[in-house]
């Protein structure tokens, strides 16, 4: 059941990107590649999708997306503002329209009453005609540690659907513009 939903987001994601001529990319750090292997796994990916980026370590985050080492020390990898760079530097480094970034507990150890077990940080990143918007939100996921990166992989995938892709597909056609925020620059 699973797969089949990862998949029906993943063709709707691709369709709208490919209509919108958009670009996306991801940085994942506990879901490992299985956000990037969803999109990728649907046939054309790659219109839309052209790399991605696994940072499972706080040196990964500096090196490769540029995450402020003093972030990462004061706030932990698994933060809002972890995520927010996170987002933000996959968006620089693969020259993508959007991005999307995951960070999180998923356990079975690792939690803190703070931060338990479950928790995950995403960011989404998305460029506009006026620079680079940032949005993030945290959630907290039940089950074993496959089921809580299963979560966040499709939390990731309806959010970049609800919340940006289509918000952005209604302002672009309201505008009357009709094409992407990369060629206003």
């Amino acid at each position: 059941m699973s797969e089949k939903i990862l998949t029906q987001l993943s063709i709707e994601l691709g369709e709208k990107l490919r209509q919108q001529k958009l670009w996306v990319t991801c940085a994942e750090s506990c879901t490992g590649g299985w956000l990037a292997k969803t999109i990728s796994d649907i046939a054309g990916s790659s219109a839309y999708f052209d790399r991605s980026f696994v940072t499972y370590s706080n040196q990964a985050k500096h090196q490769m997306l540029g995450v402020s080492e003093a972030v990462l020390q004061q706030y932990g990898a698994v933060s809002e503002q972890v995520v927010r760079e996170m987002a933000v530097g996959a968006l620089k480094a693969a020259q993508a329209d959007l991005a999307v970034s995951v960070s999180g507990i998923a356990g079975p150890d690792g939690g803190s009453e703070e931060k338990p077990v479950g928790t995950v940080w995403f960011g989404f990143a998305y460029l506009t005609v006026n620079g680079v918007e940032v949005v993030s939100h945290r959630c907290c996921f039940n089950g074993d540690r496959n089921e809580v990166r299963l979560q966040a992989v499709i939390y990731s995938l309806k959010t970049l659907l609800s919340e940006i892709i289509y918000p952005m597909d209604f302002k672009m056609h309201r505008d009357g513009k009709g094409v992407n925020p990369r060629e206003h620059r």
